[in-house]
């Protein structure tokens, strides 16, 4: 017998479109998850997005369909989506650029739009007037807008929504690490006998790199002195490794890796710089790991963490140095953090209920 649900009263299954601009790991993760639990539930499931995502996230795997749509705007790229989009009761985009293309996309079709807000677009700098513009372009357009934390659902609603909504993501939870990966990663980025302080992302401007290093400097005298490791590539490496080899700093930049979880689980504290976070992984990550965290108090980071992390005010390179020393130095505060850590990763929704959440929305509209 199989084990598919069966549409009720008849109907045939409802056919949903999950659109991808590119994305961050976490996004990508999330509809990864999401269509894994619509398809399970029975849904005809399509997910358009640039073609390097399929191979890193094997969506075919899940059961559903890929189609590959450039990250562009440009008429092939609307016209291809338009295509996907073809008979489907519903589209589901995630972020702003997949949002706006599909808005295009669906021009002149009766078919209802949910759009994800995972992330806020900077708006400061010449780019800004334009980042409102699609902000604008993306909450009118959609029948839903649902953002993963509150400050986002507030910023829907001035940009015009008709419907915003909050709906905090579950990212599914990384593999364990191997019972000897903390100690291997100790020895190979060279902490065997000093603290380890993990930071994880892009190396851009608005995580804050600028800040961590502020904070290395301030512990730069210890003995042992704590080496920050920070994992990820960005348009900001070269000038944040000139400061590092300028200033004698105890950083260490080692690029994109694939064993987050066993750096994360290696280390002694993690930071978290960032100018604004939403339901960020790292945070996401540490606390589920037992890895006491501090981070920039931006957000939706407090409602996130609540009291389970040290939080600093955003570009307070000496507030965030301070706090990682204390913690270094107080194991009682640092046992306490990973406690409740754990605790209040236990109140984040599951894979399950974020599945069931977004699928009563689609419910909702499509009757």
């Amino acid at each position: 017998m199989s084990s598919t649900p069966v549409p009720p009263y008849g109907r045939s299954p409802l056919s949903v479109v999950q659109v991808l601009g590119g994305g961050s790991a976490g996004n990508t993760a999330h509809v990864r998850s999401l269509a894994a639990g619509l398809v399970a539930r029975g849904l005809r499931v399509a997910v358009c997005a640039p073609a390097v995502l399929e191979g890193a996230y094997d969506f075919g795997g899940c059961g559903a369909r890929f189609v590959s749509v450039p990250r562009r705007s440009d008429p092939a790229a609307v016209a291809a989506l338009r295509a996907a989009c073809a008979g489907a009761d519903l589209v589901h985009a995630h972020g702003l650029h997949a949002a706006v293309r599909s808005a295009l996309a669906l021009r002149g079709r009766r078919i209802p739009l949910v759009v994800t807000w995972h992330t806020r677009a900077d708006d400061d700098g010449p780019r800004g007037h334009l980042v409102r513009l699609l902000e604008r372009k993306a909450a009118r357009a959609a029948a839903v807008v649902l953002g993963t934390s509150s400050d986002l659902v507030d910023r829907a609603r001035t940009r015009g929504a008709r419907d915003a909504r909050l709906a905090p993501v579950s990212v599914p939870a990384p593999r364990p690490p191997e019972s000897a990966g903390e100690s291997k990663a100790r020895a190979d980025l060279g902490a065997v006998d000093r603290p380890l302080v993990m930071a994880v992302g892009s190396l851009v401007r608005s995580r804050g790199y600028d800040d961590l290093l502020d904070a290395a400097r301030t512990w730069r005298d210890m003995v042992p002195t704590p080496l920050l490791v920070v994992a990820g590539e960005g348009g900001e490496r070269g000038a944040l490794q000139r400061r590092i080899e300028a200033e004698s700093l105890p950083v260490r930049l080692v690029g994109r890796r694939d064993d987050i979880a066993e750096l994360l689980a290696a280390a002694d504290v993690a930071v978290l710089a960032s100018r604004w976070e939403g339901r960020s992984v790292l945070a996401q990550e540490a606390l589920r790991a037992g890895i006491p965290l501090v981070a920039t108090a931006v957000g939706g980071v407090p409602e996130l963490v609540g009291d389970a992390a040290e939080l600093v005010p955003y570009g307070d390179g000496a507030a965030l140095g301070k706090a990682v020393v204390r913690l270094l130095a107080d194991p009682g505060r640092r046992q306490w953090l990973v406690e409740a850590g754990r605790a209040q990763a236990a109140t984040w929704p599951t894979e399950d209920e974020t599945v069931a959440q977004v699928l009563s929305v689609y419910d909702e509209l499509t009757g």
